[in-house]
């Protein structure tokens, strides 16, 4: 999961830099986008690849605390709108972060582990 995650963050933020996908500071017309936010995505996406090369138990803290940092970043977003924390954010922006919280706090708290994509897990309950 943490390695989809990561890829798609990453993609995300370096899109976000790619003059006709985010012309006039709106990635795919929809999502506004700036600097600062497109570094944040790559930042994230990189460190959710990273915790993916590791334990299982890495991802599953990324996402714990990724989803809370989210959640807060939706909330401030939807109280304040417009510029959160250097970013500038839209009510589409807002929206996705409430859903990407909600996802990341699902499998960084409540989701149970599948053994999928975590060999050492599953090599060991295996002996």
């Amino acid at each position: 999961m943490a390695w989809i995650f990561g890829i798609v963050l990453l993609a995300v933020g370096i899109l976000g830099f790619v003059p006709g996908i985010a012309s006039a500071g709106m990635l795919l017309g929809i999502f506004m986008v700036d600097g600062m936010h497109n570094i944040v995505h790559i930042l994230t996406g990189v460190l959710a690849i990273v915790v993916a090369m590791g334990s299982g138990s890495y991802a599953r803290l990324y996402f714990k605390v990724f989803g809370v940092v989210y959640a807060l970043v939706a909330i401030l977003g939807l109280i304040m709108g417009g510029n959160v924390l250097g970013m500038m954010m839209n009510t589409a922006d807002n929206l996705l972060h409430v859903l990407i919280a909600a996802f990341a706090l699902y499998v960084g708290f409540a989701m149970k582990e599948s053994g999928v994509g975590m060999g050492s897990m599953q090599l060991s309950s295996a002996m």
